[in-house]
């Protein structure tokens, strides 16, 4: 399919993110991930095979975008915030198709991108906390709602388990090398109320859905690994 460039900010022409790119990624993420830890990956095959789809991911640690880009079974494209994109790193996130976002303002050029995943069909991960905190999915932000509702696309809820669990011992900032993590996908929900509305209190309302369903898949993921 070819792609063509949308308007973003100020009205600049906004390319789609590159799928080949985020297949790049994806075969870079299982070769570093499969190698320097021992993920187990439980419920992927309840990801749709084809179409639009979200992957919601719980976020306490900065492995868990690439573990999830690793393991996931399509390529995937992260929103992830701009001060991630410095020196050398940008070209190359940029590269391997993920979104950089504004988190500070109402990104538009973001945004479009972000739809621009969906509307071709492609997966679009998301952190719904915003920041990287507890993982737990105690606080939501309303962008997860928007992309569901606007996008048409059901979300499938990831949780990722052991990556804070005791840090390693060659590089404190990263969990102990060959130690085992865990990544457990959901079922995929639709996030609107099937009336098709838009509207503040649509989102509000499908928000709180969200977290009750991600909260859900937490609890079973944590029972089910033992963690």
């Amino acid at each position: 399919m070819r792609r063509h460039p949308r308007r973003g900010e100020a009205g600049l022409q906004v390319s789609a993110p590159s799928v080949r790119g985020a297949e790049v990624g994806r075969r870079i993420g299982v070769g570093l991930m499969y190698g320097l830890w021992k993920p187990r990956v439980l419920g992927s095959w309840r990801v749709p095979a084809t179409g639009p789809v979200i992957l919601a991911v719980n976020h306490s640690h900065n492995i868990d975008g690439p573990m999830v880009m690793g393991v996931a079974p399509r390529p995937t494209h992260f929103l992830i915030k701009q001060e991630a994109f410095v020196g050398p790193l940008g070209p190359f996130l940029d590269g391997i198709g993920q979104v950089k976002v504004d988190r500070s303002t109402a990104d538009r050029t973001a945004i479009t991108r972000a739809l621009d995943v969906l509307r071709e069909g492609g997966v679009l991960g998301i952190f719904p906390e915003g920041t990287r905190g507890e993982g737990d999915f105690a606080s939501l932000r309303a962008g997860l709602s928007y992309f569901a509702v606007r996008g048409g696309a059901p979300i499938v809820p990831v949780a990722v388990l052991g990556s804070t669990e005791r840090p390693g011992r060659l590089i404190k900032g990263l969990p102990p090398l060959r130690s085992r993590v865990d990544v457990v996908f959901g079922d995929p929900f639709e996030a609107g109320d099937g009336s098709g509305r838009r509207t503040r209190k649509a989102l509000d309302e499908a928000t709180v859905r969200i977290q009750e369903r991600l909260s859900a898949h937490l609890v079973d993921a944590r029972r089910l690994t033992g963690r």
